[in-house]
């Protein structure tokens, strides 16, 4: 097999595993949404961030395992993981009080959050378009959460505040990758949301049945699932390719919503998000031209 066909494998197969990973977060998303009605965020939080150790281990395995855990940034792993803690809270908290699909819809703004953040905290250079690309993409988010409707809820500011806040663990992890192993960011994060969540759950500890406790261990072992998908996405095949294929989040939301809770989005919505994402492809196509020069 030629090197161009080798590649062209390997890319096929990255796109084939981010909708892997995208399928498995739509799942583990409407499950938390369904267990949301009878048990608290940190309890649910607990539960996703110990059973995803299990599927974890497979990652470290891979990585060479203990050896991959070795580091000497261990505090910008554990400021990543509080950051990221604070991002999954809202996103958990938002799944209990929005529909799917308008919680897919504002996070999409992640990548115009991450755009805009990179120019102080990685000092990269965003020329106009792209600073364009993200005032247009605010406006698709503005559309969304409705601000001349009356009062913005409370639901949708907490969970645009977990988007800034996932934004910037995407800025950690950017930082970390230089000198981290894809093992070590992810298990540091998922040792540490674990040890938060046992310890946050306390107050509203409810203890499950057998069946409950069997999907709130599947939210972990799935969500682990879902981040190796994701992994092995991203070692196949460039960023700018899989980028667009995260936006297929929208369809299983949608779905899911509608089948199991009834939820159909609104116009708004509909106009908002497509504002988002045709903002965050128009930056992924900048990103993706101005690499091709530098190279």
């Amino acid at each position: 097999m030629t090197s161009a066909a080798t590649d062209r494998a390997g890319q096929l197969a990255g796109i084939g595993w981010i909708l892997v990973a995208i399928f498995c977060f739509g799942v583990m998303d409407s499950l938390i949404k369904w267990l949301s009605a009878a048990y608290g965020t940190w309890q649910i939080i607990f539960f996703r961030a110990l059973f995803a150790l299990l599927p974890i281990a497979v990652l470290l395995a891979r990585d060479g395992g203990v050896r991959a855990l070795r580091t000497d940034r261990l505090l910008s792993h554990v400021l990543r993981a509080l950051v990221g803690t604070v991002a999954i809270f809202c996103f958990f908290y938002s799944f209990a009080n929005l529909p799917l699909a308008d919680v897919y819809a504002i996070s999409f703004a992640a990548p115009l959050i991450v755009t805009a953040l990179s120019v102080p905290l990685l000092k990269e250079a965003v020329g106009w378009r792209r600073w364009t690309a993200v005032l247009v993409g605010f406006a698709g988010v503005l559309v969304m959460l409705r601000p001349g409707a009356g009062v913005i809820s409370v639901a949708a500011l907490v969970c645009l505040t977990g988007t800034v806040f996932y934004a910037l663990t995407m800025i950690f992890v950017r930082h970390l990758s230089r000198t981290e192993t894809n093992a070590a960011i992810v298990f540091y994060y998922m040792v540490t949301l674990t040890l938060v969540g046992a310890v946050a759950m306390i107050p509203d500890w409810r203890t499950p049945g057998p069946v409950d406790f069997a999907l709130l261990a599947a939210i972990g072992i799935i969500g682990g699932i879902a981040q190796l998908s994701l992994t092995q996405a991203f070692r196949l095949a460039p960023p700018s390719l899989l980028a667009p294929f995260e936006y297929t989040g929208m369809i299983w939301a949608v779905s899911f919503g509608y089948l199991f809770f009834g939820e159909v989005p609104d116009e708004a919505i509909w106009i908002g998000v497509a504002i988002v994402i045709a903002s965050g492809l128009y930056i992924i196509h900048r990103e993706a031209t101005l690499a091709r020069k530098a190279a």
